[in-house]
């Protein structure tokens, strides 16, 4: 578990640091889940809204209730608030630091990312509780049933 708090820590806070200097960048949020997410294909700077880091960012908040989770979250979600939000729903983008809008939103946005954003700012530790729910890949709640 602490290898995962770790790498997760490490992954934001090199993110986090690295936009800080970089310009232009279209927002360190949208810039932090592109690069945490594209590990395998570093060379890819799109945004799709993929729920991995905000899950990612739920599970060590329930976990350790440090405040930094919640403030990364916050600026994902602020991101795609302000950069990715049309009156028709919200755009994917092609490249963080040159803005182009991909004319697709993924139903996972609004299924997964959403769902864990939600959770994540919850102050009811009892919602949806991971000593009684576990998700499943597609972020639904399954009860955990006593054998």
């Amino acid at each position: 578990m602490l290898s995962v708090s770790v790498s997760v820590s490490v992954c934001l806070s090199v993110c986090l640091s690295v936009t800080q200097f970089n310009q232009p960048v279209l927002h360190v949020g949208l810039v932090l889940m592109s690069v945490c997410l594209s590990v395998t294909q570093f060379n890819q700077r799109y945004n799709i809204h993929r729920p991995e880091t905000v899950e990612s960012l739920f599970y060590m908040y329930r976990l350790t209730r440090d405040a930094r989770y919640r403030d990364w979250g916050w600026q994902i979600f602020t991101a795609f608030e302000k950069h990715t939000r049309l009156d028709e729903g919200y755009a994917s983008v092609s490249d963080v630091l040159i803005p182009k809008y991909i004319d697709k939103m993924e139903t996972f946005y609004l299924a997964e990312t959403l769902k864990y954003l939600y959770l994540l700012f919850s102050d009811d530790p009892h919602l949806l509780s991971l000593d009684e729910f576990v998700f499943n890949t597609e972020a639904h709640p399954l009860p955990i049933y006593d054998s």
